[in-house]
């Protein structure tokens, strides 16, 4: 029999905001970047926040991942990572996001996370998480050194490209499959599965959405992940109670909610 999965983009989707420029003090603190730069970065950090991941917001955190690795230690900048992960990343991580994360492997779907950011922060918050496995940009790499080049770019056309390897590689019917973005540049990836679901939409993608009546999740609720454990334990009962058709209701329920609302928005959570 055929498998499904859940393909969920990083960040804005996941967490509320850049996972590169996350790190931002770590690095600082390592010596990786200066002062000036880290000052810079929590300037980006904002605007990033506030605005809409279209492609000229991508293209200006391309250059700056690019300009900022060039010459970096390959171990030391994964230990600082590995260090600071839950620091960093774990604050910003969306409540609705984790439990859609829980549904969807409780519902035996693999979960992959496709993400414009590197590979070496994307796979270990994809392993905090719970995901089966990561599609992340990936830098050149030279002597151990980063060169500021980039060997392949996870991004648009080519996060859709390697989602369907990763289906024929493993066995995924796409058409029985989710996947869930913040960003107009994710429509190639949202357009190959059957179930395409926005998150927190930039305007290009939210005019996309309602055109093809895809439904607009909001996710509000960075909840660190112990705090988050803690209020609500686990429930093994409700647990085995969720079918696998659990996500498809969910997003079934938002699209009618949606045309009864005359096509006004929907908080599902």
């Amino acid at each position: 029999m055929s498998k499904s999965a859940a393909f969920f983009d990083l960040d804005k989707t996941i967490i509320s905001r850049s996972s590169l420029l996350a790190f931002t003090k770590p690095f600082n603190q390592a010596g990786l970047i200066s002062r000036k730069r880290m000052i810079k970065n929590f300037i980006d950090q904002y605007f990033f926040s506030n605005s809409g991941a279209n492609h000229a917001q991508m293209e200006k955190m391309r250059q700056t991942l690019t300009s900022m690795v060039a010459g970096w230690d390959v171990e030391q900048t994964k230990s600082v990572i590995d260090e600071s992960l839950h620091s960093a990343i774990d604050p910003m991580i969306y409540d609705e996001a984790a439990e859609l994360i829980e549904k969807h492997i409780r519902d035996g779907r693999d979960v992959i996370l496709v993400s414009t950011s590197g590979r070496e922060i994307v796979e270990p918050i994809g392993k905090m998480l719970g995901a089966t496995d990561v599609i992340a940009t990936e830098m050149e790499v030279v002597d151990g050194k980063y060169t500021g080049k980039v060997s392949y770019y996870a991004y648009a056309e080519k996060k859709a490209e390697a989602v369907r390897a990763i289906a024929e590689k493993n066995g995924y019917d796409l058409q029985k499959s989710f996947a869930y973005s913040d960003s107009s540049t994710d429509i190639p990836l949202l357009s190959i599965v059957g179930f395409p679901c926005v998150v927190n939409p930039d305007r290009s993608l939210r005019a996309h959405a309602e055109s093809n009546n895809w439904p607009v999740l909001h996710f509000t609720r960075p909840v660190p992940l112990k705090q988050r454990f803690a209020k609500v334990p686990p429930k093994p009962a409700l647990a085995a109670a969720i079918g696998l058709g659990a996500i498809s209701a969910i997003i079934y329920l938002a699209n009618r909610k949606k045309k009864s609302a005359g096509g006004s928005d929907n908080n599902v959570t």
